[in-house]
């Protein structure tokens, strides 16, 4: 995973791992300070424990968004949107 120090170049990201989730990404992104934040996933349980990992980080969830594009199949896909406070100085 990207460290968080390499991480703070950014305004936002994109992340979508596999369905094992991305739990080391997700520690490093919670200790950064980019803003923005979209997390996309088909699985979930491991989305669940992302977003947490990145609320405890100082991150706020704007949405979560389902999208059934597997018709068919139980399978779902959800993004999920978080902003990050900018610190005081």
């Amino acid at each position: 995973p990207l460290t968080f120090k390499e991480l703070n170049a950014f305004d936002g990201l994109v992340f979508d791992p596999p369905r094992a989730g991305a739990e080391d990404q997700s520690k490093q992104i919670a200790r950064s300070d980019v803003p923005l934040v979209a997390a996309v996933s088909c699985n979930p349980v491991t989305l669940a424990r992302d977003l947490r990992i990145l609320l405890d980080g100082g991150y706020a969830l704007k949405s979560v968004t389902p999208i059934d594009q597997f018709l068919w199949s139980p399978h779902v896909e959800a993004v999920a949107l978080l902003e990050k406070p900018k610190r005081r100085r």
